[in-house]
């Protein structure tokens, strides 16, 4: 079926795009605006009316780069913490995620237009206002104590990095590890950080135990690109670092190769898988580019700040891979995209997986060991207030 509605969608992300007064890149931030979410009633234009000095959303200094956003963190009592999926193309149906919003600011993650169900713009706000599910640990014992609850592995930090900056002082990710830890629970962590490497005594025993195993992301080796596309991420040469420490404390490690940009990166597939390889992974994966919903737009943006070059060159390249669309949904063909150049990669891909020996992503997830999970001793009693209580008795006022 053609879709009609596809030209015009992509006049208007054009129009805003291209038409729009030139954006000025933030140092350590991915997204280059704040364009308003999908669900606002009110728009928003931007305009130049001479004093865009004053403007914090375009105002540059004497560097050149726009004004700082700083990064808040607010608490968040969240209601459930994981979340199930019957993809067929993903290799876990369960997963959780501490945080909403991700500091590291990739320009590419799909997670971004999630920000608009908060009411929050998917691009400066998706990576500088963040939510921390503070009772993460307390609701995981208590799901994890119901009777009829049957565990599978669960994948941490999906949607958003379980070890993002804040990390560091909120530690959430670190007490729902210690609560699977002790429930002798399968998991499997994707990152793109070293901070990982912390919770080390957490992970070696589970992975001996064969309950626990890790992915790094790898996008580039090129450090200059991947200031501006994760620019608060781990540098490329640090994430070969933190495969080399997980692999020498036994946890078997896996490299994904995502995405794949045409042109950006997809030009070094065969170097990272090759790096990754040489530190010490077993096993790798991949996805091309995704562009749904506002990450459409905001990447275009990307695109043009960074890359003006080669900007139309790498969205027909895209556009070849989804059919002529920018971005395609089907479960059949959105991680890796359709086509001749879809095909190209991989094949690509799987020949220098074959030639470096590594395992597959989602076989690795499938061999973790169910059969040791035993249910929490210690389960958080919910108050009228929805906070939790120590003992494992209900409050009766």
């Amino acid at each position: 079926m053609i879709d009609t509605d596809e030209p015009i969608r992509r006049e208007r992300i054009e129009e805003h795009v291209m038409l729009a007064p030139p954006r000025v890149a933030r140092k350590g931030r991915g997204a280059v605006s704040n364009m308003q979410g999908r669900y606002e009633v009110n728009g928003r234009e931007r305009f130049d009316d001479g004093w865009s000095d004053a403007d914090s959303e375009s105002a540059a200094g004497s560097t050149g780069e726009s004004a700082a956003f700083k990064t808040m963190v607010t608490d968040e009592f969240a209601k459930t913490i994981l979340s199930r999926n019957t993809s067929p193309d993903i290799p876990f149906s369960v997963s959780l995620n501490p945080y909403r919003g991700c500091e590291h600011g990739c320009i590419y993650c799909f997670a971004r237009p999630t920000h608009s169900y908060l009411g929050l713009s998917p691009g400066l706000d998706f990576e500088s206002r963040l939510f921390a599910k503070v009772n993460a640990p307390e609701l995981l014992r208590r799901e994890l104590a119901k009777p009829g609850y049957i565990p599978e592995h669960i994948a941490i930090g999906v949607n958003t990095d379980a070890y993002q900056p804040c990390e560091r002082e909120r530690q959430i990710t670190r007490q729902v590890l210690e609560v699977l830890s002790e429930c002798r629970h399968p998991l499997g962590l994707i990152t793109k950080s070293s901070l990982i490497e912390r919770d080390i005594d957490l992970l070696a025993p589970m992975a001996a135990n064969n309950l626990a195993c890790a992915a790094v992301t790898l996008t580039t080796l090129d450090a200059q690109i991947s200031r501006t596309l994760e620019p608060r991420a781990a540098a490329p040469m640090r994430r070969l670092r933190t495969i080399r420490t997980l692999t020498d404390a036994g946890i078997p490690v896996s490299v994904s190769v995502a995405p794949i940009i045409p042109f950006v990166t997809e030009p070094e597939i065969e170097r990272i898988l090759e790096a990754a390889r040489d530190a010490g992974a077993v096993g790798a994966h991949y996805t091309v580019l995704r562009l749904p919903h506002e990450v459409n737009p905001l990447f275009q943006e990307w695109l043009q700040a960074h890359f003006p070059d080669r900007a139309q060159r790498v969205m027909n390249r895209i556009r070849e891979m989804r059919g002529g669309k920018d971005y395609d949904a089907d479960f059949a063909q959105r991680m890796h995209g359709d086509g001749v150049w879809a095909d190209l990669i991989r094949q690509r891909f799987e020949k220098a997986v074959e030639r470096l020996g590594f395992k597959s992503l989602r076989g690795r997830f499938g061999r973790l060991d169910r059969s040791q999970f035993r249910r929490p001793v210690v389960v958080p009693a919910t108050t009228r207030r929805g906070t939790t209580q120590g003992a494992g008795q209900l409050d009766l006022f």
